[in-house]
């Protein structure tokens, strides 16, 4: 019973990662030179592992997390009280610094730090909190009393978006209160909210802007984890199946919404109990390479994973309680660190040409300007000198905070870049005295990649496991073509290329042979073989007709339930060969896509060729899944 007890109380303090002792303020420093914001042209897309504008040009998420719309309560104590609130800074349930500094001097300061983007969190509740916020806490910046938090943060998307950055709202937490440990907002469903609530609250959301273009994303959820009891998973089909709520919540936002945002899927932050000889560990973003998500939108998926060097791959964050003999990541060695950076996150854009194949946005990380330990500094000079050469997208945490209480009293949050006393005073990376002002400097002046980025291929997942995946809008628009079967339909602009013999799995790569008047057949027979045209003997065959090309299948247990094809733009070649896939993979060399069904035998066409047919069969003794395709060469190959 004590070693239950131990491992409950261990999770109260999950992920607390107590942050180092604030400092008083220092002098102010003069006013940044102007900068210039940088040209670009929403909306934004995704590229292969790059993020691009409306132009194809390359554009890098060089970013700072505005926080305070998520709240800052801690959850215990008087709210009106300061010394409850993180860092004693209570937000007010809006964005921190509106009561010291002006907006247009804050934009200012934002841009001097090289930022050409904002991650701006919010909570649920705050989208339905009716009571004006006080005028304290919008004192610097009188334009706004009167305003209910929503209403606040509406003047904020506006006046970042006017100053031309990109806005990537961030829906930080369920309940207005600081997070990151057992505070209700554990998960996106957590306090008593379905996911169902969850996604029409995007879709609000999503649509309250869609006139706006530099709001650019919607980062779905942060930092989902363990609450006392379960365990957020990735791809179990249950209700804390983490890739399917995301799947939901994207493509409604896509499709019910706005067409044009990214959306950001951060990978799960913990699992397990933090106790040694317990399981527990960051999954973050390692599950993505078996399980990839298909959204209905193509080349607006961004991949997301936070790193502090507080924590580890097996190390909660905790001190004391709950701090277990796993290393932290300022434990590890330069070398250590960058491979496990790499396993954790960074193989999904380093590895192209994939299902899983998507830019990687850091959309946290950061350090105290008062930290002095030798070990978390050069974690930080590692991890900005990581990013810098990885040509990652970033963004740093927290962007803003406070100097001094309104009482003169030294407090605030010593992680922000930015820090202002109650007259305005502004201290931080602008100023020489930070020490993180030599690893920002390098890693936010980094060129990087710029100009156009070619289109190349791409390539998707489907996935029948728990539910249909239909990724094609077209499709969707005729209605349910097999009812009660499990169906899954490549996303409009492609074509199928490869299935799984068990599993349900297949895999989709661009292509522009699809007409542009849509339409579709259903085969659930062999009336489309022709005579003499054979190519699975003994097995049934549902082929598309002449001219039309595969995009999708369903299933009913494992059985195979019909083909679904779709009219192509320009006449097809016939003939082609059978590739079997039923004792083993059958893939082309180098397998373009990577392993779209892991652990289960998987057939796919060669890139010169498209699907023109699905062999099973129903004989005793054998699965009456997938066992072969009909490959055709493709137009011209």
């Amino acid at each position: 019973m004590k070693s239950l007890l131990r491992a409950v109380l261990a999770t109260l303090v999950l992920l607390a990662g107590v942050l180092p002792a604030q400092v008083a303020a220092a002098a102010p420093a003069p006013a940044p030179a102007p900068a210039v914001a940088e040209a670009w042209t929403p909306p934004l897309s995704t590229r292969g592992r790059y993020i691009v504008d409306a132009q194809g040009n390359r554009f890098r998420l060089r970013s700072g997390n505005w926080d305070g719309a998520q709240g800052s309560w801690n959850g215990s104590g008087d709210r009106e009280d300061p010394a409850t609130h993180h860092s004693g800074q209570p937000s007010h349930g809006i964005p921190i610094g509106l009561d010291r500094v002006p907006l247009p001097a804050l934009l200012a300061d934002f841009r001097a730090l090289g930022l050409n983007s904002i991650r701006l969190p919010f909570s649920n509740e705050m989208l339905r909190t009716t009571t004006p916020v006080p005028d304290s806490a919008v004192a610097a910046n009188p334009a706004l009393r009167g305003r209910t938090p929503l209403q606040v943060f509406d003047a904020v998307v506006a006046a970042l978006t006017a100053e031309g950055f990109a806005v990537i709202l961030n829906n930080h937490t369920v309940t207005t209160r600081w997070c990151c440990g057992l505070d209700g907002n554990e998960r996106w469903n957590s306090a008593g909210q379905s996911t169902a609530q969850w996604a029409d609250d995007w879709v609000f959301l999503a649509r309250r802007y869609r006139d706006n273009p530099r709001v650019v994303g919607a980062d779905l959820y942060n930092e989902v984890r363990r609450d006392v009891f379960d365990d957020p998973n990735w791809g179990l089909g249950d209700r804390h199946d983490w890739h399917a709520a995301a799947q939901e919540a994207g493509d409604r936002i896509l499709t019910e919404a706005n067409p044009d945002l990214l959306i950001v899927v951060e990978g799960i932050n913990w699992t397990g109990l933090p106790v040694d000889g317990f399981p527990h560990g960051r999954p973050t973003l390692t599950p993505v390479r078996t399980l990839s998500h298909t959204l209905t939108v193509s080349n607006k998926l961004v991949y997301s994973a936070h790193f502090y060097g507080y924590t580890g791959p097996r190390h909660s964050g905790a001190t004391g309680m709950g701090e277990t003999s796993d290393l932290r990541y300022q434990d590890m060695t330069r070398s250590q660190l960058e491979q496990t950076l790499y396993d954790q996150a960074f193989y999904v854009s380093a590895e192209t040409g994939t299902h899983f194949t998507a830019p990687v946005w850091i959309s946290e990380f950061g350090i105290g300007a008062d930290e002095t330990g030798a070990a978390p500094r050069a974690w930080f000079q590692h991890l900005t000198g990581y990013l810098t050469g990885a040509d990652a997208d970033f963004a740093y945490w927290p962007l803003v905070g406070w100097s001094t209480t309104a009482q003169g009293a030294p407090g605030g949050d010593s992680w922000a870049m930015l820090r202002y006393d109650n007259t305005g005073r502004r201290t931080g990376v602008l100023d020489p005295g930070d020490w993180r002002t030599g690893p920002w400097a390098g890693l936010a002046g980094a060129a990087g990649r710029t100009g156009p980025v070619p289109v190349t291929p791409a390539w998707y997942q489907l996935t029948t496991d728990h539910r249909d995946h239909n990724a094609s809008l077209l499709t969707r628009a005729a209605g349910d073509w097999d009812s009660g079967a499990r169906k899954a339909v490549c996303p409009d602009g492609a074509r199928l290329a490869g299935l799984s013999h068990t599993g349900g799995r297949g895999l989709c790569t661009t292509s522009d042979l699809r007409a542009a008047a849509g339409g579709h057949t259903v085969v659930r027979d062999e009336r489309y073989v022709p005579p003499g045209g054979d190519w699975a003997g003994g097995y049934t065959k549902f082929q598309c007709p002449a001219g039309q090309f595969l995009t999708g299948y369903s299933l009913r247990g494992q059985r195979l339930s019909a083909a679904l094809c779709a009219p192509a733009r320009t006449a097809l070649p016939a003939g082609g060969r059978t590739l079997w896939f039923d004792r083993g993979d059958n893939r082309p060399p180098g397998a373009p896509g990577a392993d779209f069904a892991s652990g289960h035998y998987k057939g796919q066409c060669q890139s010169g060729e498209y699907a023109a047919g699905i062999a099973f069969t129903t004989r005793a003794a054998s699965r009456p899944s997938p066992a072969a395709l009909l490959c055709r060469p493709l137009p011209g190959a």
